[in-house]
């Protein structure tokens, strides 16, 4: 019999995320504030206007809804057999072996990072119309982001049912202004009738499509996140594919209505040029127009308290995904740590905080434009990251089932994940086609394949660091991709595939 890897139990102390704390609706909190609903609706839809040139945002959401609609059915279907706090890291990890897992480890945490860090360059932007028109106050865009950083800081140390509550809050309250938006602009449309033109396929079919897809793609970042709180959830196995589904469905369904909805006030003929002109404050100036000043005010107020709600979100995420590693090890172990008292992933958390820290203190020093240069480029090149990960993940759903060969029905196993996986990689294709274009670089630029060439160097990093700990640190190896499971289960040294219960003769 070849020679089993027995591990130590994990302290119920340092080592567990408290459990049983998340429902539904608390998952769904955490994900559609990582969404961002009305920064995205603000942001991202108004740039993709003025960018692309093209006016088929409403069907591009409604195209990337879909495909990660297919996505979602290996991907919960896996999560009901794994669960683990490193979602990506651990099914890549289980499904195309140690090495891959880790590699795909490296790439989310550069990923998160980096859509973490780069909201701290749009929430003084997105406060100051706010403390203009409260307070008559303009402070530097890095107080703000000092502030927002300390309450961050704070709140990640806290129960993640605190933070839950807390995003709770926040969200229902921007949904609900977008929707009286989007109301406000149908009832007034340019020209005195609804214009269906957004809708046509037609709108899509176009050159520049391939970057609105991306665009649009950033749009639902965070979605995935559901797997990420399977540990801390009641019922994961119904909660999480609850949550995910409903998630995917909520923001494709909104990002649709509202990016249509601003076609129709503005005009379809005219919303490109509108949106390059003003930006961010296209929807709220349309609301100013419909609504009057005091929505302009709530808008104005929800869109800082959106930022701050992404990053509340992308706060814990990342903290969850270097407690993941730090648990097993293949980061050092005080990553692994909890809180006894509150069950936070404390020590990741801290690191967290500090490299945002570090961020602000460097920008601010050096004078670097915190909204293009931050928020923007950080953005983009976070969303195309998370897109290379659910790519990668979709193939290892598949591996997953065919080398384990769990129960499961046909479609989930192998028919969804695989035409998702399919158009993913169209996706990404596009994407590194039109990256200048997304960026808004020149075709020159280092920014142009510098920001997608990243992810593959941060890859292959991970890959060796892996290699590494195979010859090294055998037991360590063994762990990888295991989670809480790695205190109960034994893995023969060298096997990628499932793990084997411990059986009566191992040691412990």
């Amino acid at each position: 019999m070849p020679p089993t890897t027995t591990f130590e139990r994990p302290s119920n102390v340092s080592d567990a995320l408290a459990r049983g704390r998340l429902g539904v609706p608390s998952v769904i909190f955490f994900v559609l504030s990582a969404a961002a609903p009305l920064t995205v609706v603000a942001g991202v839809v108004t740039t993709g206007y003025a960018v692309t040139g093209v006016t088929g945002m409403p069907l591009a959401f409604l195209v990337v809804g879909a495909v990660l609609a297919l996505f979602s059915v290996g991907y919960v279907a896996m999560a009901r057999r794994v669960e683990n706090a490193g979602a990506f890291y651990a099914y890549v990890s289980r499904g195309l072996g140690r090495p891959a897992g880790v590699g795909a480890a490296w790439v989310a945490l550069l990923a998160y990072n980096a859509l973490q860090v780069g909201l701290y360059g749009a929430v003084g932007a997105a406060a100051t119309p706010v403390l203009e028109r409260l307070f008559g106050a303009s402070p530097a865009w890095w107080v703000v982001a000092l502030v927002a950083w300390a309450l961050v800081a704070v709140l990640g140390l806290l129960r993640v049912d605190v933070n839950g509550m807390v995003l709770a809050v926040l969200l229902v309250a921007e949904i609900a202004v977008i929707l009286v938006f989007d109301l406000g602009q149908l009832g007034h449309p340019a020209g005195g009738s609804v214009s269906l033109a957004a809708l046509s396929p037609d709108s899509l079919l176009v050159p520049g499509a391939g970057a609105l897809l991306v665009l649009a793609m950033t749009g639902f970042v965070g979605f995935e996140s559901s797997v990420v709180f399977s540990e801390e959830s009641r019922d994961p196995k119904r909660t999480v594919p609850l949550a995910t589904y409903l998630s995917v469905a909520i923001i494709a369904g909104l990002y649709a209505l509202s990016s249509w909805a601003m076609t129709v006030a503005v005009g379809p003929d005219r919303i490109s040029a509108q949106a390059g002109e003003q930006s961010v404050e296209l929807i709220f100036n349309l609301a100013g127009a419909h609504l009057g000043d005091t929505a302009v005010t709530i808008g104005q107020a929800l869109f800082m308290t959106s930022v701050l709600a992404a990053m509340i979100s992308f706060h814990n995420t990342t903290a969850r995904y270097a407690f993941a590693l730090g648990r097993e090890r293949v980061l050092p172990a005080a990553f692994g740590q909890t809180s006894p008292r509150t069950g936070s992933p404390r020590v990741a958390s801290l690191a967290q905080s500090v490299l945002g820290l570090l961020v602000i203190v460097l920008y601010a020093v050096n004078g670097w434009d915190p909204v293009l240069q931050l928020f923007y480029y950080a953005g983009s090149g976070g969303g195309f990251g998370v897109l290379l990960l659910i790519a990668t993940t979709s193939i290892a759903v598949m591996a997953y089932f065919a080398r384990t060969r769990a129960q499961e029905n046909l479609w989930r196993r192998l028919i969804a994940p695989g035409l998702a996986a399919v158009a993913l990689v169209a996706i990404i294709t596009v994407a590194v086609d039109n990256f200048a274009i997304l960026l808004g670089v020149a075709p020159d630029s280092a920014l142009r394949w510098g920001v997608p060439a990243a992810y593959p160097v941060a890859a292959l990093v991970g890959v060796l660091w892996a290699l590494v700990l195979r010859n090294s640190r055998p037991d360590v190896y063994a762990r990888i991709g295991l989670g809480a499971e790695s205190a109960t289960l034994v893995a023969a040294p060298g096997f990628d595939g499932e793990p084997a219960r411990a059986g009566a003769g191992a040691h412990r």
